[in-house]
């Protein structure tokens, strides 16, 4: 298999898993978070049991599976090193914006599974925890869904410019 399609593939699974996982990131923040207040509390185990745990699934190996196939992409294109050190060591523009995005990518996919799962864990009852921990728990995931929510606009933003940034 030549190096080209290597890269094509490589690239077309980063963008199916990032759309997966940022378009999970964004329907917790602008679709499920804001409006839990109003279903009725007898529906809300269905989402605490059901939905949520199932989209968490795929929010965080949607998370795992773009930051792998995107490392793989930079190692496949042979900017991993650059990338990473944001231009310091050479590449230009476009290298400095794609590795600010892998940068906020990897914070991000860190806090999905380091602190927004573990406290998802708990809030959902997965893992058992007492009323005032699950609340707890449930505040600071929340509170990093939104900051990955806040840093998926320059992450992409970073992503898409590097792509039709003017060789």
């Amino acid at each position: 298999m030549d190096m080209e399609l290597i890269t094509f593939l490589w690239r077309w699974l980063h963008v199916i898993s990032g759309v997966m996982w940022i378009g999970i990131l964004w329907y917790f923040n602008f679709v499920q978070i804001p409006n839990m207040g109003k279903i009725p509390d007898e529906q809300k185990p269905a989402i605490g049991k059901v939905i949520a745990p199932a989209a968490l699934f795929w929010f965080r190996h949607g998370a795992m599976a773009t930051i792998f196939t995107g490392l793989m992409l930079a190692w496949s294109n042979g900017y991993i090193g650059q990338a990473l050190s944001l231009g310091l060591n050479g590449g230009g523009a476009q290298i400095t914006a794609i590795g600010f995005g892998m940068w906020m990518g990897i914070i991000m996919w860190f806090n999905v599974w380091f602190i927004i799962w573990p406290n998802q864990q708990r809030a959902l009852g997965i893992v058992e925890a007492e009323a005032d921990v699950k609340a707890a728990s449930a505040r600071t995931a929340m509170l990093f869904s939104r900051t990955n929510t806040m840093l998926s606009i320059p992450m992409l933003f970073a992503m898409v410019s590097a792509q039709n940034y003017a060789y």
